[in-house]
């Protein structure tokens, strides 16, 4: 499986390395409250509020160049507006991922 990096953090920011940790510490801030709303959304079945999550979360793991955990997020995404969660369990490995990369 792929691995976050920067990438695509610094094809936006240049060598502008401020630039760069503005980023990082913005998704260090919003990233644990994303995870925390789908968590508590999924775990209580909401899964149209939990596809939301899911969506804002998706621009954590584009920024993180993840390319196939992007694919992922949107197929998950779309399939919880309609109720089915079998991508439960891949999108929470790349949760985990981000998580272990930002702290």
């Amino acid at each position: 499986m792929e691995e976050p990096n920067l990438s695509f953090i610094k094809e936006i920011a240049g060598e502008d390395e401020s630039f760069q940790n503005s980023i990082l510490d913005i998704m260090r801030k919003e990233y644990p409250k994303e995870v925390e709303d789908f968590t508590l959304n999924f775990s209580n079945k909401n899964y149209k509020e939990a596809s939301k999550d899911v969506h804002k979360i998706k621009h954590k793991i584009s920024l993180l160049g993840l390319k196939e955990g992007l694919k992922l997020a949107t197929n998950f995404e779309k399939q919880l507006r309609k109720g089915n969660t079998e991508l439960h369990d891949d999108f929470i490995k790349i949760l985990n991922k981000i998580h272990v990369y930002l702290y």
